[in-house]
């Protein structure tokens, strides 16, 4: 039995915004399985790392990237992004620039953070192609 990937999934529109599939493969019956499950912004789900040892960096990765954590998880800490880094990037209200800007300055030999210059108000989710026709009637 192998967990072959957990991934989560912003829904900003439901009351359990968060959705987290974890995909797993049975070698000895030959099947996949999709387990799907829903969270809010505070709510942990259960891990499934005890019986899929592999599953613990996938559940690492969707709280670095997502914001949803494991009950008891043995190593929950960020995998992707740096320690320092505040907020989960793959959550819809993520502003697109991110908070800070991380460059390494050559003058000063080391690697400096500042805050983002760009103003970003609003994100409007609209799904309707641009390369549509539309008809007046």
């Amino acid at each position: 039995q192998v967990s072959i990937d957990i991934c989560g999934v912003d829904h900003p529109s439901r009351k359990r915004r968060f959705e987290v599939v974890h995909n797993l493969l049975s070698t000895r019956y030959n099947s996949r399985i999709r387990v799907q499950t829903s969270a809010d912004e505070v709510t942990r789900i259960s891990p499934v790392v005890s019986p899929f040892p592999s599953a613990g960096r996938w559940e690492r990765e969707v709280w670095d990237m997502s914001g949803v954590s494991s009950i008891n998880h043995p190593d929950l800490r960020r995998i992707s992004t740096d320690h320092g880094f505040e907020g989960h990037p793959l959550r819809k209200d993520f502003p697109l620039s991110g908070y800070v800007e991380v460059r390494y300055d050559d003058p000063e030999k080391r690697v400096v953070s500042e805050p983002i210059e760009m103003t970003q108000e609003f994100r409007y989710f609209d799904s309707a192609s641009p390369w549509e026709q539309r008809s007046d009637g």
